[in-house]
């Protein structure tokens, strides 16, 4: 079987060849590492490539299978190459989050608890990947890095802060990422490099053991090209770890036998008023097209968004300014200036307004938990808009000139304020030549049903991912 092939198929496949015999792992292994060499320069997804250690690892995960190790045979990730966000402890390499100041720092001694599960799934590493400064952006325009390109048009953006982790997916580099959501970073970047994003409820997974951002907000999550990949690797890497006061101690939950139940019994709703308001046509679109594949007609609205939106932000600004005030005051021209401007603001804000819009986030939370009482699933828009050109500063979303690096997650931060799990599902043929993403939201631990209701929209054709077409360099 013809490895580089196999890798544009997706986890599932690899993994299930490799148990096969079909394929080793350490094929596989050089096929990404081929697929990035190729592609790199024009996507610039990594900020390292851990070509010797991938390949060690692949080595002895085809030892285990040589002798008969079925304990090995039977890993649900056997062999899939992967990467992860550069905020992610890998040992050996320093955790950059992004950022230049993190450079003399030593490198992390051991791996992230979420990079362990991975490979004790039998995935293998083969790198880390660029974002934006400290995780505060959506464009993954690194100014030490250098910007990502959104593989489906280059001179675009790849949408951030997990930029990197969306367009190594959609470039075919990696099957699956792991990348951070705090306030649309997985959702954003999926929706404009047309992949899907799962971010899963706040305190599902742990996050000890990656750079924080705001801790309040903070989720890890995944990248993939098939639901049924985000399934296999949200399952891979639940579970409780005390070393994260936030993570919850909930059993395990696997969701990838589930996924053909559908949506059979479902109650699914499009949430409008401020969706609608802060949505493009293509935006709209996607979402109108997402509803008549799921025969949705029921509209609902999730009240004073906008205020939850505004809460985030202030929210988001005062604790990852206070994070990182000692640097601010000793070394603020080693930060990106647009980061480094928010960071400062940040660190000035007066507690009064972070104790209301905490009061605001809690009394938001109380009206989505109302509004589940009554459905199960809610579709909205997971980008205003298609993915503008590097180096844009503005965007005109329906009339309102806004500034375009913060108003990119105008519709994903009300959601992850309240830590929902929300699946991004990749919609084309809503603008000329781009995809856009549509947020399926679910109730609290019900990852289960938005990634029930993503496969379906697969298995429709209405949701897809393919890879972008690259030339060598």
């Amino acid at each position: 079987m013809n490895p580089a092939g196999l890798l544009l198929r997706g986890a599932g496949d690899v993994a299930e060849a490799v148990r096969g015999d079909q394929v080793s792992a350490t094929a596989l292994a050089h096929a990404s590492l081929e697929r990035i060499a190729q592609t790199e320069p024009q996507i610039n997804a990594f900020t390292d490539v851990t070509a010797r250690r991938a390949l060690a690892a692949a080595a002895a995960l085809d030892a285990r299978l040589a002798v008969g190790d079925n304990t090995a045979r039977a890993l649900s990730l056997l062999g899939v190459p992967f990467a992860v966000k550069n905020l992610f402890d890998v040992a050996g390499l320093t955790t950059l989050a992004g950022s230049k100041v993190e450079r003399g720092r030593p490198a992390a001694t051991c791996d992230g608890p979420l990079i362990k599960r991975m490979q004790a799934a039998g995935a293998v590493l083969v790198g880390a990947l660029n974002m934006d400064e400290y995780a505060y952006g959506f464009t993954t325009e690194n100014t030490h890095e250098g910007p990502t390109h959104n593989p489906h048009d280059l001179a675009r953006i790849a949408g951030g802060s997990s930029g990197g982790s969306a367009a190594a997916v959609a470039a075919g580099q990696v099957p699956i990422t792991l990348g951070s959501d705090t306030n649309g970073s997985i959702r954003v970047p999926a929706s404009l490099c047309g992949v899907f994003g799962l971010k899963p409820t706040y305190g599902r997974l742990p996050r000890n053991g990656s750079y924080p951002f705001v801790a309040s907000l903070d989720h890890l999550g995944s990248f993939a090209r098939s639901v049924r990949d985000l399934a296999l690797t949200f399952d891979a890497i639940q579970g409780f770890d005390a070393r994260d006061a936030a993570c919850v101690n909930r059993p395990v939950e696997p969701t990838a036998a589930l996924l053909a139940q559908g949506t059979r019994g479902l109650r699914i709703a499009t949430l409008v008023g401020y969706f609608n308001e802060y949505a493009q046509p293509e935006a709209r679109a996607a979402v109108a097209r997402v509803a008549a594949a799921l025969c949705v007609t029921r509209t609902v609205e999730l009240p004073e968004a906008a205020r939850a939106r505004a809460a985030a932000f202030i929210i988001s600004n005062a604790e990852a300014g206070a994070l990182h005030l000692p640097d601010l005051r000793t070394r603020a021209d080693d930060f990106e200036p647009l980061s480094r401007d928010r960071l400062l603001a940040g660190a000035l804000l007066p507690a009064a307004w972070v104790m209301q819009a905490q009061r605001m986030r809690r009394w938001f939370a109380r009206q989505a938990a109302e509004l589940f009482k009554d459905v199960d699933v809610l579709l909205a828009p997971a980008t205003p808009c298609v993915a503008p050109e590097i180096g844009t500063e503005w965007l005109t979303i329906n009339g309102q000139r806004l500034p375009a690096r913060a108003s990119l997650g105008l519709l994903t931060q009300p959601i992850s304020c309240i830590g929902l799990p929300v699946c991004a599902v990749p919609v084309w043929g809503c603008h000329t030549h781009l995809p856009i993403g549509v947020q399926v939201i679910g109730a609290p631990w019900r990852e289960d049903l938005v990634l029930r209701v993503a496969f379906a929209l697969q298995q429709q054709g209405v949701a897809t991912a393919p890879i972008a077409t690259l030339e060598a360099a």
